[in-house]
């Protein structure tokens, strides 16, 4: 791949993104309380990579997904729902069941989600569901680290895609995306940072970047965003990052914007203030507009102004993919009275 002047529009090989992993039902109550005392519910679309999938699409990029799905009407839904969004699907159907998210609030200060995925279609991904055709065929092969965590097969599968896609010259995007409800960090910890070692580009939150790198990674602030009260400092574990392999470190710290390091070179954005109505998808709203960006040869400053925007988007609508921005949308989007117009 060839190095290029931080900041810089990029030349991207010809091809679009392909992602994988596991797309699963979401269950959402529609009023806060107890879950026992809700009456009313939603049934939607959620998974990682589906909802970078989607994300993607709606601001122009050419997307494959690929995932198990069981014979059920859950993965009809998801298949609908792709093809709606104009993502293809290279969907294997399984006698398995297609996994299920359910989302409630407890009160207005966050949202529980529970997962209902042991055993479940998704996890029983294999090489053949993805193909090394498609992969060589991408520019950017994208994957997280959720779906490693899925099962034995499912992270054999995530590493011999990567291997593949760095064999093929393709670039490797991962977001890390830790879930504590699958595996814990310790048995979490060598098989991030082996997947990390294989990206061109990561993503990854505060907590995330210090567990993928260790304790050592646990250093004090020296600038502004110590008044957030974290202990880590986002440059410093995105240069860690960075040194790992990753050309691209990207460190997503929420209402405090985003820090880079791309090519050795810093960089910093703040976060456009909103009011949150459903964090959950927000960061793979960012990573996908950051990807779509890449994918059109976009310059550092107009990737990371694209992820800040559909990130601080996806959190002023409720649902993981259907609030999701399109690009003219987006476009005129820098407050959150922006998106009732």
């Amino acid at each position: 791949m060839t190095d290029q002047t931080a900041g810089a529009a990029e030349t991207v090989r010809a091809g679009g993104l392909v992602t994988f992993g596991e797309s699963m039902g979401r269950i959402s109550t529609d009023q806060i309380g107890l879950l026992d005392s809700a009456r009313a519910f939603t049934l939607s679309v959620g998974g990682a990579e589906s909802n970078v999938a989607i994300a993607a699409a709606r601001l122009g990029a050419d997307v494959t997904w690929a995932g198990r799905l069981g014979r059920d009407s859950v993965g009809d839904l998801i298949e609908r729902r792709l093809r709606t969004e104009g993502v293809r699907g290279r969907i294997t159907r399984d006698d398995g069941f297609t996994g299920l998210m359910v989302c409630s609030r407890r009160t207005n200060a966050g949202v529980r989600v529970d997962y209902h995925r042991a055993g479940s279609a998704g996890s029983r991904l294999a090489p053949e569901d993805i193909g090394e055709d498609l992969i060589r065929r991408a520019a950017v092969l994208h994957v997280t680290g959720i779906t490693p965590a899925l099962s034995e097969t499912a992270r054999r599968t995530t590493l011999w895609a990567a291997t593949t896609a760095r064999a093929a010259g393709v670039r490797v995007s991962v977001d890390v995306n830790y879930r504590a409800k699958l595996w814990c960090p310790k048995d979490a910890a060598p098989v991030l940072r082996e997947l990390v070692s294989l990206a061109d580009i990561v993503f990854a939150g505060p907590e995330e970047a210090a567990l993928v790198l260790g304790t050592d990674a646990l250093v004090p602030h020296t600038g502004p965003v110590e008044a957030s009260g974290t202990d880590r400092d986002p440059l410093a574990l995105a240069r860690a990052l960075a040194a790992l392999g990753p050309r691209e470190a990207v460190v997503k710290d929420g209402p405090r914007g985003c820090v880079a390091v791309i090519a050795g070179r810093p960089h910093a954005l703040a976060a456009i203030p909103v009011r949150t109505t459903d964090p959950v998808g927000a960061g793979d709203a960012f990573v996908a507009g950051y990807l779509s960006e890449l994918l059109a040869g976009a310059d550092t400053e107009t990737r990371l102004t694209t992820a800040t925007r559909a990130g601080a988007y996806a959190v002023t609508v409720p649902g993981d993919c259907e609030g999701l921005p399109f690009r003219h949308e987006l476009d005129s989007f820098t407050t959150a009275e922006d998106v009732a117009r």
